[in-house]
């Protein structure tokens, strides 16, 4: 189906691109409003022109085009065909991050009008969709004509409504010219912040585990890579020594898992002549060299606590990755459930600290700092915003230091592994997004 051939449409290829926004239309929606003694009357009312009215881009100064430069953000995708050995555009959607406000706004939207009804315009909006889900932004905003009664009917149908008018946006005369824009919203999420009494937190059965993962693909689909990995990555810790089940949970509401959060061992490694203070239970383990040595180099990395303990020291605390939560449940509070339970629980089993890469516009909302705060690095010695940590008791983290090294696993995830085993899924498209990774 044609609706299956949307790509990017990359700014260095595609910028200056005219889009003929050319239609037709009888009717449109007057915009009326009077001053009144207490303030102002405003109807909107649909009605009829009295011979049909046709716009063509011709008839503006300023036509519309992809990436024009005051869409600084700008990121396009669109259908394109072969024509004489190039490529031509036959539809397009523009989108627009609106940062301050943190809203996405839809600069351009066109299709064709040979290949109209066909589900093209549905298709390129639920782009816009799943990249305002996926940038967890608070609303779609765009603005349209009030003569283009077309598009009007299908954003309602999208579910915009009207969120406000101009009567001089284009021209002085926009009230006569029955050409007065509105400005129309979608808001993505409509649930209300949960709290504790709404959900029910507890650890995840085994019966379950195919739908967590499936839980896990959808909140992470396209969001930092082309599909992503996290369900496979859930599948290989449960099956390893390093997951930590009884600190993992899952948020259930009914019968919906919408939530979850997987706990696993990490270690800190400072050189062994540090002289930072250590916990008795270390200090012991350092001594006994002769028989680390031995199981060291008989172990796997995930199962290996130390290695030449007379040159470096080594403290277990915890990591955790995937947190995550459903995309309708995003932004109601579910996560930092988990995470405050969690972390209690963390604590009242003797660990210190959690160490974790995350992102650095949520996890300080939750008491996370930047590691280096604590004097830790991560294994190539590096630190950066989303290298965050906290502690559990007081100088957890910070009394030993170090290098963060967690388990291999977390990058022991081949390609082709996870395309096997993402067959067992009902996984979306893969689609480029800007802000992804790759």
């Amino acid at each position: 189906m044609i609706k299956d051939n949307i790509i990017p449409l990359p700014k260095e290829q595609w910028k200056g691109t005219v889009i003929p926004m050319r239609y037709t239309t009888e009717e449109y929606y007057d915009v009326d409003m009077q001053k009144v003694t207490d303030g102002y009357e405003i109807a909107i009312h649909r009605k009829k022109f009295d011979t049909p009215v046709t716009h063509f881009p011709e008839e503006y100064d300023f036509p519309d085009k992809l990436y024009q430069d005051h869409w600084e953000k700008a990121y396009a995708w669109g259908i394109v065909e072969e024509k004489d050995g190039r490529q031509e555009m036959i539809a397009c959607i523009e989108t627009c991050p609106e940062e301050w406000s943190n809203r996405l706004m839809i600069t351009e939207l066109w299709v064709h009008e040979k290949i109209r009804r066909q589900g093209v315009a549905h298709a390129l909006m639920a782009v816009a969709k799943e990249q305002a889900v996926l940038e967890h932004r608070r609303a779609i905003i765009l603005e349209t004509q009030s003569c283009n009664v077309g598009a009007i009917t299908f954003y309602q149908k999208e579910g915009f409504g009207p969120i406000g008018f101009d009567t001089c946006c284009y021209g002085n005369r926009d009230v006569e010219r029955k050409e007065v824009r509105i400005n129309m919203g979608y808001f993505p999420r409509r649930k209300q912040k949960v709290t504790r009494e709404d959900i029910v937190i507890r650890r995840e059965e085994p019966d379950e585990y195919h739908k967590t993962e499936e839980m896990i693909l959808k909140a992470f689909w396209n969001k930092y890579h082309l599909g992503c990995n996290e369900h496979f990555l859930v599948h290989k810790l449960r099956q390893s020594d390093v997951y930590v089940p009884e600190l993992s949970r899952v948020a259930v509401v009914g019968d919906e898992i919408v939530g979850v959060i997987c706990y696993s061992k990490a270690w800190l490694k400072r050189a062994g002549d540090d002289t930072t203070e250590r916990t008795d239970e270390y200090a012991d383990h350092a001594d006994d060299v002769g028989n680390c040595t031995e199981r060291c180099e008989s172990s796997t990395p995930d199962q290996r606590e130390c290695c030449d303990t007379e040159e470096e020291q080594v403290k277990e605390i915890l990591t955790f990755g995937p947190l995550c939560v459903a995309p309708g449940w995003q932004g109601c509070g579910v996560g930092g459930l988990l995470l405050e339970e969690t972390l209690a629980l963390a604590k009242e089993s003797g660990y210190e600290g959690v160490v974790i890469l995350g992102e650095p516009d949520y996890y300080p909302r939750h008491g996370f700092l930047t590691c280096d705060h604590f004097g830790i690095t991560t294994a190539e010695g590096k630190n950066f915003d989303a290298f965050m940590g906290i502690e559990l008791v007081e100088g957890g983290l910070a009394n030993f230091g170090g290098k963060f090294y967690e388990s291999e696993i977390f990058e022991d995830l081949p390609e082709a592994e996870n395309e096997e085993y993402t067959k067992k899924f009902d996984a979306p498209d893969r689609r480029r997004f800007p802000g992804q990774w790759d």
